[in-house]
């Protein structure tokens, strides 16, 4: 009996392992960091990837530069590579990151990190899980269906951004916004860059991200003579307390999230006095809050600065706010979206599991694409090592994931 194209494709990526390994051995020491981050950018590793789709016979291959004075020649690549399918209609994205974190301290490290290790079917090495998994499952699919000469069901376009790990100023966010003509309202957008280890978890929302760093002062003096002054330090832990509140007024619930409300979670505290018989004058603590996305942030601020002017008046300091880090939150894909359902029958295809579709309380760079109007979905097989020594992404998960790729591109889109 003649192979049906998905067993085609499968059987071909699963034969072709060393290729993922040589891929992984080839990308990792090109030390993809943008100029924040200390490197050149990503130029070496954009010249790679469109050497490669050309070399498999891709020749729809473009660069959408964004310019950044902060680079050699002022440009960062943005690379698209497409395969025409049989639906003219409908493109599936799949969008993959070119650029890395910094290696961070050598000595936690067990391999070198710029050198592909393989050990025990995992390939050990900076930038493996993020996101060179997601970019070399691509180039994988890819290259199965050229070899094969079997056209998708609908157009296939590899998309390889810029700049996600300081912003995406240069990366997805230069392409929504300089180069939205590419994009169709009914095309399809999986971002292979956070999951669950076994692949169950579709992210499709994002909560809102607003940091508070609090400054409360009072009257610093001897501890042994509290009258004549205003101690910030318990000012400041009755506001802590007060500040728990906001989730009585903030309460919304939905299940589709991984933490189904909002949060406000006390973290970071600076030092204030140095010695124990000191009463603080000073003191500095910051707020994480992880908000549903149905609330906005100017509330949220509005309902903050109330509970401060009631501590204020209580003990007699003044408080102030900051924030360090503000986004509100992206409107969500909905769970019944095309991506969603697509992603859902591969992964059963492949996995053999019901995938969820789920919110977290991160941002992830999806989040970009959903604000451009778009549906887009969160998906890969993942230990959840981003940014950590000893980085390493599982092989066949990799393999696994092109396959559910492969699926999604064969799959009527309605």
């Amino acid at each position: 009996m003649a192979q049906s194209p998905k067993e085609i494709l499968w059987n071909y990526i699963d034969s072709h392992t060393d290729e993922v390994i040589d891929l992984m051995e080839k990308l990792i020491p090109l030390k993809s960091l943008g100029p924040l981050n200390g490197g050149p950018g990503e130029m070496k590793t954009a010249a790679f990837i469109t050497d490669y789709l050309q070399s498999i016979g891709i020749d729809a291959v473009e660069n959408y530069p964004a310019p950044d004075p902060m680079v050699e020649g002022g440009k960062r690549p943005n690379i698209v590579g497409r395969i025409p399918g049989k639906d003219k209609n409908h493109t599936v994205w799949i969008m993959s990151h070119m650029d890395i974190v910094p290696a961070g301290d050598l000595s936690k490290w067990e391999t070198d990190p710029f050198e592909a290790v393989v050990k025990d079917g995992k390939i050990y090495g900076r930038g493996t899980e993020d996101n060179h998994q997601g970019l070399v499952s691509s180039l994988i699919m890819a290259r199965a269906f050229m070899e094969n000469k079997i056209k998708p069901a609908c157009n296939i376009a590899l998309m390889f951004v810029a700049d996600e790990e300081t912003g995406s100023a240069f990366g997805a966010q230069y392409m929504m916004e300089a180069h939205r003509d590419l994009f169709g309202k009914d095309d399809l957008f999986i971002v292979p860059d956070a999951g669950e280890p076994d692949g169950s978890m579709i992210e499709v929302a994002e909560k809102s991200i607003l940091w508070f760093k609090f400054s409360t002062r009072g009257k610093q003096v001897h501890a042994s003579l509290p009258s004549k002054g205003n101690n910030a330090f318990r000012a400041a832990s009755y506001l802590v307390t007060a500040l728990d509140e906001l989730h009585g007024i903030f309460d919304a619930h939905d299940p589709v999230f991984d933490e189904p409300a909002s949060t406000f979670e006390p973290t970071k505290k600076e030092a204030n006095v140095p010695n124990v018989n000191t009463i603080p004058g000073e003191d500095v603590f910051y707020l994480d809050c992880r908000i549903m996305p149905v609330y906005k942030i100017e509330d949220v601020k509005k309902e903050v600065a109330a509970i401060c002017r009631k501590i204020e008046e209580k003990f007699a300091v003044s408080i102030s706010f900051e924030f360090t880090q503000e986004e509100q939150a992206a409107p969500a894909t909905a769970v019944d979206a095309p991506v969603v359902l697509a992603l859902k029958k591969a992964i059963k295809n492949v996995l053999h599991i019901d995938a969820t579709a789920q919110g977290i309380g991160g941002g992830t760079v999806a989040a970009i694409i959903r604000r451009a109007g778009f549906n887009a979905a969160v998906w890969a097989t993942i230990d959840d090592l981003a940014h950590q020594p000893n980085e390493y992404c599982i092989i066949q998960n990799l393999i696994n994931d092109a396959k559910v790729f492969t699926d999604v591109c064969l799959q009527e889109i309605k």
